[in-house]
């Protein structure tokens, strides 16, 4: 019973059916308590408490309070070891030091309890003899034997004083002491008596002593040893007065028949000897009759004894085995504590080097040696893993920093490595980090299907309606699946195109500009000779020569557009008022047009840029004729063209809206040259425009105009253009303005 309630409850086994509870230590320590009342009860009811008590009795007495309380230090050591797996890194809830606990309280306690119970009834059966009527008899007998040899021993030699004294008398009653052979008498019935000094002596009325006969052979102080006490006990009718002093047993008697005259004798005799036996005998006696009256209190101690001792060494056993678990759990929280470090990554972990040599070192030896293995490949998957993080880096930071587009898939084709360029360039509008994952087919069918093809190196079109991105695509096909490297060359070929179209503007100008003079100059001769002649009949010549010369000045004027488009004056830079030029555009068109509402909005002062005066003209008159005709084909009665100079640190924007027809669908494409919209265009103003705003560091862009129609916004770097009013070169810093177009462009 008791070691089941001390020993852990284990949760898997039939021990789960009773687990121990503050409960049960209360139960147990109420137990102990009762049946510490109840053993004092029926010690304290019993009959004759100087008996002692029956030894099965106290032998039950004793097992029955040994029990709880054993029990008792094992649930106080459960509780401790308790609380110490508590502060324990190794869990497990403190079963071991439990358990631990648990075996040497029963180891301790059950042979305990038999020796406790064997010692208690050997002890108690051994001494009730001595407490027993025969041998109280006993020790009284003996007690009374050597009283009686002691008293015999003092009455042997008063007997003889006395019979020397009633010699003595009867000799004096014959002779007289004055006689010649007194001495020899006297000296005579000292010596017969074996008596070792005597004297006859008379104390006189004044208490002197007057001395008749001596014999002192040891020359003691005579006088000294009669006192007037034990005269008077003579005198008072004692037949003798038997003292003992030192060595001596001395007696002093009177002479019979005689009043005055008393004898004394002394004998040397052992008195230590004869009066210690019959002292210590009493002594024995009454430390026997104490001990009967204490020999119920001295049981219950004894006992009592036994109790504190047992539990004291069942204590000490539960400290052992406290410290004992320590001793073997503290290597097993040192291996769980390396091995929770190990598994948080902390592969430097190491238990301390156990100095035993059994199994538990064992164990720690190779914890060790595993964790220096871990830690050492570890070290060794670290560095490589750096390697390769320095050449992913490296690889990110070139494909970062270059402008192609790389893509790598598996074999599956889903994208595994993208960089930010070939998100920009795919136009997917987010980061590279998002597109790894996804599939290529998602991303760009276009370049998926280019891997369907097998081809190597192909131009493709990606985008949709508005954005629409000529890509040239390289791919290479290793064994971990295809990889795409691609250039946006939308603007290399808009270039392309635009140096073909200058060529083809040159020959085109250049072969219609040679034969319309002569035609123009011939129609006027024919006009002018037979003018007058013809005009009298019928007027169809002179409509005939005015159309020649009317269509020749139209050709003529595209001429000068194809000229102008091939080959653009050097613009000439100064700073201009901005105001001026917006508004000598919108007063051109205002008196052609008086049904379109122009309005300009400006912040003031006037604005300023450094600008060739004509050019910036010439673009700003373009715009405004474009937006013209955008309200006119729309066909509303009514229409509006806003322009709106703003600026904002070292840029200058011009902002021109329209309430037109709006843009068309392939909106990138009309700044292209030849590519217009109306049937009489010839495609070259807006590309005119276009190359305007590049020489002057400036960059156009074109969108809807939020209620309908156009809004075309330029923007101009002031502080570029200043620098080309100081002296600058001007191809150099057009050029500069035209990358950084195509940068804008392209991003």
């Amino acid at each position: 019973m008791i070691a089941s309630a001390a020993l852990p409850m284990d949760e898997d086994g039939p021990a789960h059916r009773f687990a121990v509870t503050p409960a049960v230590e209360l139960l147990v320590l109420a137990v102990a308590i009762a049946t510490a009342l109840a053993s004092y009860f029926i010690i304290a009811g019993t009959d004759a408490p100087q008996r002692l008590l029956a030894p099965p009795l106290v032998a039950l007495l004793l097992v029955a309070n040994l029990v709880p309380g054993i029990a008792l230090l094992m649930l106080l050591g459960r509780r401790v070891a308790m609380r110490r797996a508590a502060r324990s890194p190794v869990g497990g809830g403190g079963r071991l030091h439990v358990r631990l606990v648990a075996l040497f309280s029963i180891v301790a306690a059950v042979p305990m309890l038999l020796v406790t119970i064997f010692a208690s009834l050997l002890f108690q059966y051994g001494v009730q003899f001595w407490y027993s009527d025969q041998a109280r008899g006993m020790l009284e007998n003996a007690t009374a034997l050597a009283q009686s040899s002691y008293a015999r021993q003092l009455n042997r030699w008063q007997e003889a004083t006395v019979t020397m004294a009633a010699d003595m008398s009867g000799y004096l009653q014959e002779k007289s002491l004055q006689g010649p052979d007194f001495s020899g008498f006297f000296l005579q019935q000292v010596y017969y008596r074996s008596l070792s000094e005597g004297a006859l002596f008379k104390v006189t009325p004044q208490g002197d002593i007057q001395t008749f006969a001596i014999v002192n052979p040891y020359e003691i102080d005579f006088a000294r040893q009669v006192t007037p006490a034990a005269i008077a006990e003579l005198r008072a009718g004692k037949t003798a007065v038997v003292t003992v002093t030192g060595e001596r047993i001395q007696t002093i008697t009177m002479l019979p028949g005689s009043d005055e005259l008393f004898l004394y004798a002394g004998r040397v005799e052992d008195t230590k000897l004869l009066s210690g036996q019959t002292v210590r005998a009493n002594e024995v006696l009454k430390s026997y009759r104490s001990l009967l009256a204490r020999s119920r209190r001295l049981q219950l101690t004894f006992n009592a004894a036994l109790l504190l001792i047992s539990l004291l060494i069942v204590g000490i056993a539960v400290w052992i085995a406290l410290a004992v678990a320590d001793r073997l759990v503290r290597p097993v929280g040192e291996l769980v504590d390396a091995a929770r470090r190990v598994e948080g990554g902390d592969l430097t972990a190491r238990v301390p080097d156990p100095r035993s040599r059994d199994e538990v070192g064992t164990l720690a030896r190779a914890f060790n040696q595993m964790t220096g293995r871990l830690e050492e490949q570890n070290t060794e998957l670290v560095t490589a893993n750096g390697q390769l993080e320095s050449r992913r880096a490296l690889i990110e930071a070139v494909m970062a920093g270059v402008s192609a587009g790389v893509i790598a898939t598996g074999r599956d084709r889903t994208i595994t490595i993208t960089n930010d360029s070939a998100s920009g360039l795919l136009g997917t509008g987010v980061g590279s980090g998002n597109l790894v994952g996804r599939k290529l087919v998602d991303v760009a069918p276009e370049l998926d299907a280019m891997l369907d093809s097998g081809d190597r190196e192909a131009i493709v079109e990606v985008g949709q309606a508005g954005d629409v991105r000529t890509l040239a695509v390289r791919i290479a096909r290793p064994a971990t699946g295809p990889i795409l490297t691609f250039d946006d060359i939308t603007q290399q070929l808009l270039d392309q195109r635009r140096a073909a179209w200058s060529d083809v503007a040159r020959r085109i100008a250049h072969e219609i500009k040679n034969p319309l003079t002569p035609i123009q100059l011939a129609a006027e001769r024919l006009q002018r000779r037979y003018g007058a002649k013809t005009e009298m009949q019928d007027g169809t010549f002179s409509r005939l020569t005015d159309t020649i010369i009317r269509q020749v000045g139209d050709l003529r004027r595209m001429v000068d557009e194809f000229s102008s488009f091939a080959r653009m004056p050097k613009p000439v830079f100064r700073e201009e008022s901005l105001v001026d030029a917006a508004r000598q555009a919108l007063f051109l068109h205002e008196v052609a047009h008086p049904g379109i509402g122009f309005h300009l909005v400006q912040d003031d002062p006037g604005l300023t840029l450094v600008c060739d005066r004509r050019q910036m003209g010439q673009a700003l008159t373009n715009i405004v004729k474009n937006a013209v005709e955008a309200i006119e084909t729309r066909g509303e009665p009514d229409g509006s063209v806003t322009m709106t100079l703003t600026e904002a640190g070292n840029s200058v924007s011009i902002a021109v809206a329209d309430t037109g027809i709006g843009l068309p669908a392939d909106r990138d494409r009309i700044v292209e040259p030849y590519v217009t919209t109306r049937a009489r265009g010839t495609g070259l103003g807006l590309a005119i425009v276009k190359k305007i705003i590049e020489e002057h560091c400036g960059t156009i862009g074109f969108s809807d105009r939020p209620g309908g129609g156009t809004l075309v916004t330029m923007i101009f770097d002031a502080k570029a253009l200043a620098a080309l009013d100081q002296g600058a070169s001007a191809p150099e810093l057009a050029g500069e303005g035209q990358l950084h177009t195509m940068t804008r462009n392209r991003t």
